[in-house]
């Protein structure tokens, strides 16, 4: 059996990705005298911010299965990769007042955010390019 859309691949992994996202490690506090080891931020620590990663994740698995209106799955992946980048902004301004000492983790949950927003325009281009084929293959009948 031959996969024949790759976005549903794609949009599935970067819905894993945002999903993992929500129990990484944001960033972490230098260490200093009072406490011997540095304390972690997690995503889940910030409920604003969980609750719009989550929103992130559940809209790209919706998207998994509007396949059969694909004008539809587009928007709505569209709609995502702008909330990523909302969730990008949001974490920006998250750890600059919470925590201005802090150090990024950048393997941590920036990596997963990253990665889903790759995997989720990837599967926009893949969309894009269905939607064209579709389009032409109409104007020959």
């Amino acid at each position: 059996m031959v996969i024949q859309r790759w976005q549903t691949l794609l949009l599935l992994v970067a819905t894993v990705l945002m999903g993992f996202m929500c129990a990484s490690p944001l960033a972490q506090s230098a260490v200093t005298e009072a406490s011997a080891a540095p304390t972690r931020f997690f995503v889940h620590e910030a409920p604003v911010f969980l609750i719009l990663n989550i929103v992130i994740a559940v809209l790209l698995f919706i998207a998994i299965f509007l396949f059969k209106n694909l004008k539809l799955q587009m928007r709505v992946t569209v709609l995502s990769i702008v909330l990523m980048a909302a969730s990008a902004v949001t974490c920006g301004f998250i750890l600059y007042k919470a925590m201005p000492d802090a150090t990024i983790i950048w393997t941590g949950a920036v990596l997963l955010l990253v990665l889903a927003a790759i995997f989720a325009v990837v599967a926009l281009r893949m969309m894009k390019k269905d939607y064209k084929l579709l389009r032409s293959v109409d104007r020959l009948r």
